[in-house]
C-alpha cells in the first residue's frame, strides 16, 4: 500500500483529502500543525508528500529540501493556494515534482502521484462523481471553518440568510 503525508494547516481540507485518498487505496497521515511535521517524517517511508505551501503564515518552501533529505523516496508535491511563478519555480528548484494550485480535486492529486511514479498515461477516474449536496455540504464546513465557527459571518460569506445556513448546518452530511 502506498504511503501518503499529507501536510495542511486547512483541517476540513486534509480530512476531505486525507479520506478521498483513503478510498482509493492509499494510505494516508495527515499533518495540519507544523509541530507535528518532524515526528510524521521519521515515522515510516513515504511515497509521496502532500504540502501545502502556506502553513498558518509561513512558507513551506524552506522546508522542502530538508523533507527532501529525510525522505528521499518520497515524491513531494506542492498544494498551493498562493501559486505564483517565482514560487513554483523555487518548489521545483528545491525538490518539488509538481505544483497544484488549490482549490484542487482528489483526481488531479492522484495523476500528479501517478505520474510520478510513472503511472501518469493512466488518468484516474472516480468510481463515482461526488454529489451536488455533498460539494456543497463540504463547501459551507469549510466556510464555517474559515469563520472560526461563526454562522453569521459564514452567511454573509456564503451570500444566503442566517437562519438558512443553520438549517443546513442541522442536516447530517449527504452520503457520497
Amino acid at each position: 500500500m502506498m504511503q501518503v503525508l499529507l501536510i495542511d494547516d486547512d483541517e476540513v481540507f486534509a480530512r476531505t483529502l486525507g479520506s478521498a485518498l483513503e478510498r482509493r487505496g492509499y494510505r494516508v497521515t495527515v499533518v495540519t500543525r507544523d509541530v507535528d511535521i518532524d515526528v510524521a517524517l521519521g515515522a515510516c517511508e513515504y511515497h509521496y508528500i502532500l504540502l501545502d505551501l502556506m502553513l498558518g503564515e509561513t512558507s513551506s518552501l524552506g522546508l522542502i529540501g530538508s523533507m527532501r533529505n529525510r525522505q528521499p523516496g518520497a515524491a513531494l508535491i506542492l498544494l498551493s493556494g498562493y501559486a505564483s511563478i517565482p514560487a513554483t519555480v523555487q518548489a521545483l528548484r528545491s525538490g518539488a515534482i509538481n505544483v497544484l494550485a488549490k482549490p484542487v480535486g482528489v483526481r488531479e492529486v492522484v495523476n500528479a502521484m501517478k505520474e510520478a511514479s510513472g503511472d501518469g498515461h493512466k488518468p484516474e477516474l472516480p468510481p463515482k462523481p461526488i454529489g451536488l449536496r455533498r460539494l456543497e455540504w463540504e463547501h459551507i464546513q469549510r466556510v464555517l471553518a474559515d469563520h472560526d465557527g461563526n454562522v453569521s459571518a459564514a452567511a454573509r460569506s456564503l451570500g444566503m440568510h442566517r437562519r438558512s445556513l443553520q438549517r443546513k448546518l442541522t442536516k447530517k452530511p449527504p452520503r457520497e
